[in-house]
């Protein structure tokens, strides 16, 4: 038979759990309506390109990519795994479907034909450039997930919204930036969502999605080595500090089987997923977290003394497993110059290594180091909250919190290293800059509601209150008990002393939960303060807010193929010179001519202009991008026997001295030098640099003055001003008046930022001023074998 006081009881729970279940259902739907337009925010944001300029693919590497997209959709899937590109490096050509990684090509193909199975009209084109902004909401809704596992659903939210807006990854996911990084982001996020959710979980389930979002990251982008060693990273960390689990066995172990056995399928990482260092480190954690996950179990089921003997041999197996694995790996990876490591990789382990030995990886600007500048206007004020993000992440200290902060530590090193990564590094600051801001809202917002007058003014009320904020923060939530739970609180309380005698009473009520000064200073501050810090915020937001929109409308959504500038009386020029370049270059020459440039304009040339290039932004082989450097560091004739002896009809350059577009060949010359010295020892960068300084004045040097770019360049251009006024670099040049000998001017665009020549054809030998006596062959012979000034003859 029931009690009164369950009688009593009995309606007071049913209302408050009805109470709860209904205010948890209400929240739920808030936060849906705020992710969908945490969505739309995200996609609408990175639509400033389209609206100002127009439809168009930008920068260079998207160009190919939207190329590879069109093959992928007009001749289907298996063609494209076996498509041999003879358009470009000629004449080695390039296997595209084994050289790329497909993730981007196959999503955006995939939307492309369901969209048309849909009735839905839409280009390649249209989708390649929308792809982008599509997934930076898909990107931002995962961002959520992963924060809402480590420090539930407010710091979600919060993070969500920081990133849908921030520049550092808009840059990289404007409309029209068709790159990999557009669909690798999401991936990233949603594999270490999928592994913080298998890591509080222990799901099967999970970890199976996990090792499938980590095969997507693998086709997506490079960059999937960052996930394969952050995690092993952190289960060693784990491991370590004597947090292992069989929950951190099974979001680790399958991830490393299914997922390595999936991104050994991939073409263009295949073996390398099992013989490259970069994949090391996790094989090494998979021995060790089995041979822990073993002496957990003998534990269990062996006494102390036996466990203390298992354990020696178990250890002793393991150290032995451990060395012949890394004797084997010691002996695979020997053999090889960088041990095992790719070039980038080491870049990133040593940072000079690049700019000693392979200056094709440090000559890209975005391979650079970042400046401090750099660092606020990418992530802007996150920069200042991630600090208090790490301080709450120890609050307590979980394994999702701690892998949280293994990400921004190993981020933040990364992001110094390249300017590129900073797109790493976007993720997790916005993580942790939303933590922050929630747990700094809870607590002011809790403040202020402690400290209201009618709240205040009612002493039962605040004490009440105050037990329900020292219980939640003592369990670590931010979780408001249901005012229906607080009378059946206080009855029980009041009814229990009733039973006993009133010296156990006395004690109860002495021992009633009362909160420390520490937690007191912690969870309540002055009503003053609390709104001037409250209010402080939301300015701090409304910042970050004006500075994305500004980044986003301003300095990140002008297309690389169309530039643009503003006249002292407000006008907009609008120079689209490239494309009035490659417009030429396909209505003008012959489909099977070759064009020669510098490597940055090869997927450009081969997707607009249709025309076969030596080399593109590829950069597999140093030897022939070297051979164009070459080329273009040497004097007239000798690159004109180059560029003849690969069939190339036509030059092209880009030169910014009119108009002031200061990233021409003529600022680019020097890596030339470097990569082709690099391979061919007679160009030397001395010679074209006068006392250390790299001039184009009456000072610069003979070599430089005479060298195949500084004539392309500069021919004719005395023209426009009448003194030869360099606008980007800022002097007169020293070489005004010259003719070109082996090389004629066909096409200057408007601007004058895009010259193409054409070789001259070659002369007729004339019988009798060709033949030479023998003893002037031999001579010139050997002054040719001597001088080495031309690497193919």
């Amino acid at each position: 038979m029931a009690s009164p006081e369950s009688a009593v009881n009995g309606p007071t729970m049913t209302a408050g759990a009805a109470s709860k279940s209904l205010r948890n259902a209400f929240g739920g739907v808030i936060a849906f309506i705020i992710l969908v337009l945490i969505g739309v925010l995200a996609f609408s944001i990175r639509l400033f390109s389209v609206i100002k300029y127009e439809s168009v693919i930008h920068e260079f590497d998207p160009y190919f990519n939207y190329r590879v997209t069109q093959f992928l959709s007009k001749n289907g899937i298996y063609d494209f795994w076996n498509w041999f590109d003879d358009r470009t490096w000629y004449p080695l050509g390039r296997v595209i479907g084994g050289t790329v990684y497909p993730g981007l090509t196959l999503t955006a193909g995939t939307i492309w034909k369901v969209v048309n199975s849909l009735n839905i009209p839409l280009s390649v084109e249209t989708v390649c450039v929308f792809t982008a902004p599509i997934f930076s909401a898909f990107a931002s809704w995962a961002a959520y997930l992963l924060t809402k596992e480590v420090k539930g659903p407010g710091a979600g939210l919060t993070a969500a919204a920081l990133l849908a807006m921030v520049p550092s990854y808009i840059s990289r996911s404007v409309a029209g930036s068709y790159d990999n990084e557009a669909v690798a982001i999401f991936a990233l996020v949603f594999t270490f969502y999928l592994y913080i959710k298998t890591l509080n979980t222990g799901s099967l389930f999970y970890a199976t999605l996990n090792a499938l979002a980590y095969f997507y990251m693998v086709c997506s982008w490079g960059g999937y080595t960052f996930i394969i060693n952050l995690i092993p990273m952190h289960v060693l960390l784990c491991i370590v500090t004597g947090r292992y689990s069989s929950r951190l066995y099974i979001a680790y172990a399958p991830l490393v089987v299914l997922g390595t056995l999936l991104a050994s399928l991939v073409p263009v990482v295949g073996f390398n997923a099992v013989l490259t260092s970069e994949h090391f480190a996790s094989f090494l954690v998979f021995i060790i977290i089995h041979v822990v996950a073993l002496a957990y179990y003998i534990k269990g089921i062996l006494s102390p003394k036996m466990f203390k003997v298992a354990v020696t041999l178990v250890v002793s197996a393991g150290l032995a497993v451990c060395c012949a694995v890394i004797a084997i790996l010691i002996a695979v990876v020997a053999s090889s110059p960088t041990k095992g490591w790719s070039g980038r990789s080491l870049t990133l382990l040593d940072p000079t290594y690049a700019s000693k030995y392979i200056p094709i990886i440090a000559s890209v600007s975005e391979h650079q180091p970042p400046t401090w500048p750099s660092y606020f206007m990418d992530i802007n004020v996150l920069a200042f909250l991630v600090p208090a993000g790490i301080i709450a992440c120890f609050m307590p200290l979980t394994d999702s919190s701690s892998f949280v902060i293994l990400y921004i530590v190993t981020s933040v090193y990364f992001s110094g290293v390249m300017v590129r990564l900073m797109l790493v590094l976007a993720p997790a600051a916005c993580i942790l800059s939303g933590i922050a801001l929630s747990e700094a809202f809870n607590v002011l917002t809790r403040s202020i509601k402690f400290q209201l007058p009618g709240i205040a003014g009612n002493p039962s009320i605040a004490v009440r209150m105050w037990c329900i904020m020292s219980t939640s923060k003592e369990n670590g939530s931010s979780t408001v008990v249901a005012p229906n739970d607080i009378p059946k609180t206080e009855e029980a309380a009041k009814e229990k002393p009733a039973k006993k005698n009133r010296k156990k009473e006395k004690e109860n009520v002495e021992k009633k939960p009362t909160p420390s000064k520490t937690e007191k200073r912690l969870l309540v501050l002055p009503l003053e303060a609390s709104v001037i810090a409250v209010l402080l915020l939301v300015l701090l937001g409304a910042f970050y807010v004006v500075h994305c929109v500004w980044a986003a409308a301003e300095a990140y959504s002008a297309p690389s193929i169309v530039l643009t500038s503003h006249s002292n009386d407000g006008g907009l020029h609008v120079f689209d010179d490239f494309r009035e370049a490659y417009s030429w270059l396909s209505h003008n020459t012959d489909v099977d001519d070759k064009v020669a440039s510098w490597w940055d304009y090869g997927y450009q040339t081969t997707a607009m202009a249709n025309r076969t290039v030596l080399v593109d932004n590829n950069t597999w082989n140093n030897t022939h991008i070297a051979t164009v450097g070459t080329a273009m560091s040497s004097p007239e004739k000798q690159a004109w026997e180059i560029f003849h002896s690969l069939d190339v009809k036509y030059v092209l350059v880009v030169f910014g001295g009119v108009v002031g577009y200061p990233s021409d060949d003529i600022n680019k010359f020097l890596w030339m030098v470097r990569i082709g010295g690099g391979v061919f020892p007679h160009i030397k960068e001395p010679d074209y640099l006068r006392d250390g300084q790299y001039r184009i004045d009456a000072q610069a040097t003979p070599t430089m003055l005479n060298c195949l770019m500084y004539k392309l360049s500069y021919f004719r251009f005395v023209e426009t001003d009448g003194k030869g006024f360099d606008r980007v670099r800022r002097t007169e040049i020293g070489k005004k008046h010259f003719k070109l000998t082996h090389f004629e001017e066909v096409f200057t665009t408007h601007h004058w930022m895009v010259r193409i020549y054409k070789l001259k054809p070659q002369r007729n030998r004339i019988r009798g001023k060709t033949k030479k006596s023998k003893s002037s062959r031999s001579v010139s012979s050997k002054r040719d074998v001597r001088g080495k000034r031309n690497p193919w003859h």
